[in-house]
């Protein structure tokens, strides 16, 4: 059975002007409080293990160590894997967004924070449409939670509008400005509520760095190397384009987790940022 091994831990995030939190010591493996400067190509790179496979997670994971900025657990995984299955992933050391897209009344979402903060996530997602009070909240039980665990804050990003979707499913559901619109009224509505940066598709990334600023982290999925294709994503751009744009963080799962050698992918797509 595949294992995870632990290799010198990195840490790939950092606020603009701040040196990374040393991993020596410290409770958990995961770094945060931060925002990407001057980053290595690779360390751009949050790989998607969206698997309910432990033992393929892990095998990943430990081969990817080292050559990826981070790894993205979502649904999938956390249902079948649970609490434990994130534990195993992050004895690798390398830092685990955790992407549960939470989207509840505030109390709940707040107790859920809470909940899962002290497994050490450098980023946690919630949807930036379940409103301001929902969003203070969660960055309240984000900070509340880490100061008593005296561990780094978990990042606090908010989902704008799904890759899956486009203007056409919006239109459908009653929001009549589209998905740049949207995406954008959403950004705004997060930095006002103190959320560290969104998760948006690499087609709204400018209008919202334009909208919120520099120190606003774009975590941005959607992204496909050149040759590959489409699979359920809408709204589509290569690594280089979208840096170009101004993403901070490229979340990429299946044009390295499907290829022949998933390390000898991601080494490709980080060279393609250079």
């Amino acid at each position: 059975m595949l294992s995870c091994c632990s290799p010198e831990p990195f840490c790939p995030l950092q606020k603009r002007g701040v040196s990374p939190i040393p991993s020596a010591g410290t409770a958990t493996p995961q770094q945060s409080e931060t925002k990407l400067e001057a980053l290595e190509a690779k360390d751009r790179i949050y790989c998607a293990l969206d698997t309910p496979d432990l033992a393929a997670a892990c095998g990943l994971a430990s081969a990817l160590a080292g050559h990826v900025g981070g790894l993205k657990l979502g649904l999938e995984f956390f249902a079948a894997c649970g609490p434990d299955g994130f534990r195993k992933v992050a004895e690798t050391g390398i830092p685990v967004f955790l992407d549960l897209k939470l989207h509840d009344i505030p109390n709940t979402v707040a107790s859920t924070i809470a909940a899962l903060a002290p497994l050490g996530p450098a980023i946690m997602t919630i949807h930036a449409g379940g409103g301001p009070a929902m969003m203070r909240a969660a960055v309240e039980a984000a900070a509340a939670s880490a100061d008593e665990a005296d561990m780094p804050k978990p990042l606090i990003v908010g989902v704008t509008v799904l890759t899956s979707l486009d203007n056409a499913d919006l239109a459908r559901m009653g929001v009549a400005d589209g998905v740049d619109g949207q995406a954008v009224r959403l950004a705004r509505l997060a930095r006002d509520n103190r959320l560290d940066g969104v998760v948006c598709s690499p087609r709204e990334v400018a209008a919202i760095r334009a909208e919120c600023g520099e120190e606003f982290l774009l975590v941005v999925p959607g992204i496909r190397p050149e040759n590959t294709g489409a699979d359920d994503q809408k709204r589509i751009m290569t690594p280089r384009q979208a840096v170009s744009e101004g993403a901070d963080i490229l979340v990429i799962g299946r044009p390295i987790t499907r290829a022949a050698d998933p390390v000898a992918a991601a080494l490709a797509i980080a060279a393609s940022l250079d």
